[in-house]
C-alpha cells in the first residue's frame, strides 16, 4: 500500500529519505523553511551532493512535492517524520532546539490520528520527551516511533534502498503496521523493538564503529615503532568473522556529521546517567591524537627541508561528498596555516572549506596545479582521482618530493622508486 509522507527537514537525512520513500511509490511533502531551498527544489536542484539523487528525484518527481507549509503538510498526510538538524554543543552534548520546535509545531497542527516518526540522532528518552509534549498541545490519538538512519554519504542511496536493516521503535501495533508498511519493498531484516532501544542502537552502531577505526589507527601506530604492516594486519584479523573486515583502514581518524557528533553524544548521555564510558572517552582523544601526530611529523619534516610550502589533497571528510564537518583535512589545515604556506585542491569541496576556512589557504582547481613547487604533499582524503595521477609528473612539479599519505592510497615501494620520501600510516 502506497502511504502519504510528510518530511519535515531537507537535509541530508531527510532530503535523501523522502526521495527514496518516493521512488518507492509513497507520496512525499518535503517541509523546510528555507523559503529560497523549496523554491531550488522545486526546479530540482539539490543543495547537497550525494552521487545520483538528484537524478532519483528526476525521475520520481510526480511522487514528491517541496513546501514551506508545515500545518498543511502535517493535515494532509498521515506520517510525519521529523529530519531536522541536531548538533552537537561544545560540551558534546546535543543541540535540540529544531527539533523541540518541529515537535511543538507538528502538535499543534495535529487535527487527527497520525504517526509522528523520528528521523533524526537524538539522545536517549526523546520518545518519551515527544509523546509528554505532543499531549500537552492535542489531545487526540496518536503514536511516535524511532526509526534512526545509518546513510552514509556517498552511498545514502543505496544504504536506504538495500540496507543492512530497518530499525523501527514502536510502542502500538497501529503504528508498527503502518512502518512496516512503508517499508514492505525494502529487502531487508525489519528490527521492530521499543522506542528507547531503537534510540541505542543508533549511538551504539556508530560508536562501535568508531572504536574499530581508532583501534585500527593504535594498532597502525605500534607498527609503526615495530617494523610490522597495518594493511597485513587489518587483512589477518579481519578475516575472523567474529571481528570483520570493515573499518580497519588505518589513517587519519575519523570525521563527518556522524561518529564524531554521536560518540560524543553517547559520552554525553552516560555521563546524565552518572556513568563514565572511558572506552569511548578514549576513542575520542585516540582520533584527536592520530591527527596531532600527523601534523607533527609533516612539521619534523619541513624543518629538516626549511620547507615552506605544503599541498593538501582533500578536503571534504570522505571521498564522494562535499562536507567538511569534522573533516580530518580541515584539522590538520588549521594545524599548519599559521606557520606554513598551505595549497588545497578537493574535485567538489573547496567552496564548503572556504567557509570553514576562508582565504586562509590557496585553493586550485587541479592536483597538479595545486603541487606545484610544494615541499610536501599530503593526501587526507582518498578521492579516486588521485589514485589516476601520474607521480612522476607530481615529483617533478615539487620543490622538495615528501609525501605524506595519510590513507595509505599508494604503494610504498612504487612510490619511494619514483624518488619520493614516502610516509603511510603504520606501513614503515
Amino acid at each position: 500500500m502506497k502511504r502519504k509522507i510528510a518530511i519535515i527537514g531537507t537535509g541530508y537525512v531527510g532530503l535523501t529519505s523522502g526521495i527514496c520513500f518516493a521512488s518507492l511509490g509513497h507520496k512525499i511533502t518535503c517541509v523546510d523553511k528555507d523559503k529560497v531551498k523549496i523554491q531550488n527544489l522545486k526546479k530540482g536542484v539539490i543543495p547537497i551532493y550525494e552521487p545520483g539523487l538528484e537524478d532519483v528525484l528526476k525521475k520520481y518527481r510526480k511522487n514528491i512535492e517541496f513546501t514551506t507549509d508545515l500545518e498543511k503538510a502535517v493535515s494532509d498526510n498521515e506520517t510525519v517524520f521529523i529530519a531536522v538538524g541536531t548538533p552537537s554543543k561544545e560540551d558534546g552534548d546535543i543541540d535540540m532546539t529544531y527539533f523541540k520546535k518541529a515537535v511543538k509545531q507538528i502538535a499543534n497542527s495535529l487535527d487527527g490520528y497520525k504517526v509522528i516518526v523520528n528521523k533524526s540522532t537524538v539522545p536517549l528518552g526523546t520518545g518519551e520527551w515527544t509523546i509528554k509534549e505532543i499531549k500537552k498541545h492535542f489531545k487526540g490519538d496518536f503514536s511516535v516511533v524511532s526509526n534512526p538512519e545509518f546513510l552514509k554519504e556517498g552511498s545514502a542511496l543505496k544504504d536506504f534502498l538495500e540496507p543492512d536493516r530497518v530499525v523501527i521503535g514502536v510502542e502500538d501495533k497501529k503504528a508498527e503496521k503502518i512502518m512496516l508498511d512503508i517499508y514492505s519493498l525494502i529487502k531487508a531484516p525489519k528490527i521492530v523493538t521499543n522506542i528507547k532501544s531503537a534510540e541505542m542502537i543508533k549511538y551504539a552502531a556508530n560508536a562501535f564503529l568508531a572504536t574499530k577505526i581508532s583501534f585500527i589507527n593504535e594498532i597502525a601506530n605500534i607498527c609503526e615503532r615495530t617494523g610490522s604492516n597495518v594493511e597485513e594486519v587489518a587483512k589477518g584479523i579481519g578475516c575472523d568473522k567474529r571481528i570483520g573486515k570493515y573499518f580497519l583502514r588505518a589513517g587519519i581518524g575519523f570525521g563527518g556529521s556522524c561518529f564524531p557528533k554521536d560518540v560524543d553524544g553517547l559520552i554525553s548521555i552516560a555521563r546524565k546517567k552518572k556513568y563514565n564510558f572511558h572506552l569511548l572517552e578514549s576513542v575520542t582523544v585516540v582520533n584527536k591524537n592520530q591527527q596531532i601526530n600527523f601534523i607533527n611529523k609533516i612539521k619534523k619534516a619541513l624543518k629538516k627541508i626549511r620547507g615552506k610550502t605544503i599541498c593538501i589533497w582533500g578536503l571534504s571528510f570522505k571521498p564522494k561528498t562535499d562536507d567538511v564537518r569534522k573533516s580530518p583535512a580541515i584539522e590538520i589545515i588549521k594545524g599548519l596555516y599559521k606557520d606554513y604556506k598551505i595549497h588545497a585542491y578537493d574535485p567538489i569541496a573547496i567552496e564548503n572549506a572556504k567557509k570553514e576556512l576562508g582565504g586562509k589557504i590557496k585553493y586550485f582547481n587541479n592536483a597538479l596545479d595545486a603541487v606545484k613547487d610544494a615541499d610536501i604533499l599530503v593526501l587526507v582524503t582518498e578521492w579516486p582521482e588521485f589514485l589516476e595521477i601520474d607521480m612522476k609528473k607530481v615529483k617533478s612539479s615539487m620543490r622538495n618530493s615528501y609525501f605524506f599519505d595519510g590513507r595509505n592510497q599508494f604503494d610504498p615501494n612504487e612510490m619511494k622508486k619514483i624518488g619520493f620520501n614516502y610516509y603511510s600510516i603504520g606501513r614503515e
